[in-house]
């Protein structure tokens, strides 16, 4: 029985999802690129953890949290489909979003998406920004820590987000609906 060939991004997805990477490590599939990363510092966590906490205990709808949920996302062209696993994913509880997904998700329902930098921080500024967008992610943050600042970027439309604001380590981010509380950022620093 004859097969059809299989094109560039199939061959790419298969292999990519066929990966088995050394314990700890995360692969994910960005823009047609392989992207492999070692285990975060703890700094990288400590920033996770100052942000998950918050977000449980102030925001105005209750949320959910998941670090490292993989998540699928509309690609930008000819690649395949995305597969990102943000450093944090939050989604209103009453979707009870997390339970029962697999490994690989769609991203709808998910409210927000937390990058922090670490080994490839363009990949965090520029590549993941555009597939968290075009995923329709409605609210993307992002942790520089060269920068010693916090990005929150909303509006998402095509391959980006119209709307971002950034402000310096130690200030506050107002975090929209649902969340409707202001991130403190003090502890960054």
């Amino acid at each position: 029985m004859a097969h059809e060939p299989l094109t560039q991004a199939e061959v790419l997805l298969e292999g990519f999802l066929a990966l088995d990477t050394p314990e700890g490590f995360r692969a994910e599939l960005i823009e047609g690129e392989i992207v492999v990363t070692p285990p975060p510092d703890g700094d990288h966590e400590d920033y996770i953890n100052l942000i998950m906490k918050q977000v449980i205990r102030r925001s105005r709808t209750d949320m959910d949290y998941s670090g490292n949920k993989g998540l699928k996302l509309k690609s930008g062209g000819a690649c395949p489909k995305n597969h990102a696993i943000p450093d944090g994913t939050f989604a209103p509880t009453e979707l009870r979003l997390f339970r029962g997904a697999e490994s690989w998700m769609p991203c709808e329902g998910v409210a927000l998406v937390v990058e922090v930098t670490s080994t490839k921080p363009q990949a965090d500024r520029e590549a993941k920004r555009r597939c968290y967008a075009r995923g329709g992610i409605p609210l993307y943050l992002l942790i520089d820590r060269e920068g010693s600042s916090v990005t929150l970027f909303s509006d998402p439309e095509r391959d980006d987000y119209r709307q971002h604001c950034t402000l310096p380590f130690g200030k506050a981010v107002p975090l929209p609906e649902p969340f409707g509380f202001e991130l403190e950022t003090a502890e960054f620093d």
